[in-house]
């Protein structure tokens, strides 16, 4: 059974977000789930999420990534950020988009690189680097 699409492709935030994380090495766009998902061998960025349990609430302009600790734990105190459902227990975080006034793009941008790096093989990581 397939999902629902579950965005826009008109979006111009997603617009923003493809151009950042496709970006990066070997990086490339699929759907799943009804959402945009970006990945190298595994995925580093998914656009649009939300959360589980009784309030459950959905964020269609959001990006979800995988932080370093640290990150995740200034990541749990920020308004504009929560626990994605399915990955949250993986350690992954969703940012809202437009929330506290529209998104900080180099923000976004440092995420997204700070999850690249914790999902991508070592070699795309080093490729990475050596673009400066």
């Amino acid at each position: 059974m397939e999902h629902p699409r579950m965005f826009d492709e008109d979006d111009p935030l997603l617009a923003r977000v493809r151009e950042i994380c496709l970006a990066l090495p070997e990086a490339e766009e699929g759907i799943s789930f009804g959402r945009p998902w970006f990945r190298t061998r595994t995925a580093f960025a998914v656009y649009g999420g939300g959360t589980k349990g009784p309030e459950k609430l959905f964020h269609s302009q959001a990006v979800l990534l995988l932080p370093d600790v640290d990150t995740r734990l200034a990541l749990l105190e920020d308004p504009r950020c929560f626990v994605p459902g399915y990955l949250g227990p993986k350690g992954w975080m969703g940012i809202d988009l437009t929330a506290g006034g529209g998104a900080d793009w180099s923000e976004v941008a440092e995420l997204v690189d700070e999850s690249y790096r914790n999902t991508a093989p070592r070699r795309l990581v080093a490729e990475l680097d050596a673009r400066g």
